[in-house]
């Protein structure tokens, strides 16, 4: 399972003024087809998911805004969504893993 589950894509990943912009399309197995990522020093300054579930989309980017990038790998590393092996939150902390 484990190879369906890190089919995830980084489509871009630049850094302008001091900011890196990353987008990513997660596994097949999330319900999000996209994820926007904002990093600078270290410390993730937005994170939008594109589809998915919107209240839970928000709320993650809500909750690890200013959070450092391994504290929100530490946070959503493994968790999953039902018996899919992986969910948005796991995907993201896949996501920032490969940076």
């Amino acid at each position: 399972m484990e190879e369906t589950v890190n089919d995830y894509k980084i489509v871009s990943d630049e850094v302008v003024d001091g900011v890196r912009y990353v987008t990513a399309t997660p596994s097949a197995k999330v319900c999000s087809k996209q994820i926007d990522i904002e990093i600078k020093d270290g410390i993730i300054q937005k994170v939008v998911y594109t589809r998915g579930c919107e209240g839970n989309a928000k709320g993650i980017g809500a909750l690890i805004k200013d959070m450092s990038v391994e504290e929100a790998i530490k946070r959503l590393d493994g968790i999953t969504c039902g018996k899919r092996g992986t969910s948005c939150p796991d995907q993201l902390a896949r996501i920032l893993k490969a940076l």
